[in-house]
């Protein structure tokens, strides 16, 4: 009971106390999970975002989902997504009842240009955290600059290319180069 308590807690700390969204989470969830608690790896924790971000739902919750289910199971992963998701409804109902025009207050405007450099700041954290993490292999570093440049071209000239394109061309190539290489070689020197 005490773990449910804790991953319920955990995440409704980090729902409610992290704007900006899934990306400005990610880091918020690996200092919590990661490197507080140990609930999961840092090997596991990129792979659970790699699977999230190409997973139906925002990635937050799915992050959230799985560390729960690692530490407790189903009712774990319920734990942990129902705190992720409650700061964040009982905010959203709370704004829509008694404030019809919450985004025309003047504090309320200049607050949220301020959380934006946060929520900036967040995202950049979560991906240099990861990129010093990831395992310098030259293929994955080529795929990831690529994809940064290409995405920088879409925002500064406004082409209109989807991100998931993008992600599933990225895929596409590291499968391609993945088979037309073969198998990685194991620890003991056989291929698998």
């Amino acid at each position: 009971m005490n773990i449910l308590c804790d991953l319920f807690l955990t995440f409704a700390k980090i729902g409610l106390f992290t704007f900006g969204g899934g990306y400005a989470m990610i880091s918020m969830i690996e200092k919590n999970c990661v490197e507080r608690k140990q609930w999961i790896t840092h090997d596991e924790m990129m792979n659970v975002t790699v699977i999230a971000e190409s997973t139906p739902g925002p990635i937050a919750i799915n992050c959230a989902t799985f560390t729960g289910y690692k530490k407790a199971g189903f009712i774990g992963a319920l734990a942990a997504t129902l705190g992720m998701v409650f700061p964040s409804f009982v905010i959203v109902y709370l704004i829509s009842m008694f404030l019809d025009n919450f985004l025309e207050l003047v504090i309320i405007a200049n607050a949220f240009k301020g959380i934006k450099i946060a929520v900036v700041i967040l995202i950049l954290d979560a991906a240099i955290t990861m990129i010093k993490k990831m395992h310098k292999k030259k293929l994955p570093i080529a795929i990831m600059a690529c994809s940064c440049i290409v995405m920088l071209c879409i925002n500064l000239f406004a082409w209109d290319f989807s991100s998931i394109s993008l992600m599933l061309i990225a895929a596409i190539v590291s499968l391609a180069i993945f088979v037309l290489n073969g198998a990685p070689e194991q620890k003991g020197g056989a291929k698998k």
